[in-house]
């Protein structure tokens, strides 16, 4: 399986990037991995919070395949403890998912289309963070997820 994390707008903050990489290159020795950027919207003055959010999501939708698996990071979502969220990755990965795309939104949260196709929505947290850190929380998360999978030391219960 392949697990791909799809978010809007580059990473800004250097100390976000350095994290991002770092387990970025964890995680592609137990699962291979894809961190895709949709460039932000350009002119968004002129856009009310709702054309922003049915913009992005027609970037996000024209950015997945068929066969893709939609999973939102969002606040309503599902919330799991590290060994749960280890679960469903392994519960992912012997149904034979392919691709499972988890999506970062932008600013205002998600289109009634994306919510829609979407197959499933997690929430990490009762708590905000910003666009930027929750990219490197959750590739932390995924990574965590697979180091419990494989029975590793990496995460102490």
């Amino acid at each position: 399986m392949k697990a791909t994390l799809l978010v809007i707008g580059k990473t800004d903050k250097d100390f976000v990037k350095k994290g991002i990489d770092e387990y970025q290159k964890r995680l592609v020795h137990y699962l291979p991995f894809d961190f895709k950027i949709i460039p932000d919207l350009k002119n968004t003055k002129n856009l009310s919070e709702n054309q922003q959010k049915q913009k992005e999501g027609e970037l996000i939708l024209e950015k997945l395949k068929p066969t893709d698996t939609l999973i939102l990071l969002d606040e309503n979502g599902k919330e799991f403890s590290s060994v749960g969220f280890s679960k469903f990755m392994e519960q992912k990965m012997i149904s034979g998912t392919r691709n499972l795309v988890f999506v970062i939104g932008g600013p205002y949260g998600f289109s009634e289309e994306v919510y829609k196709k979407a197959q499933g929505k997690v929430s990490l947290s009762k708590m905000t963070f910003s666009h930027q850190m929750i990219r490197m929380i959750f590739i932390e998360q995924l990574y965590r997820a697979m180091t419990i999978i494989k029975g590793e030391p990496y995460h102490h219960v």
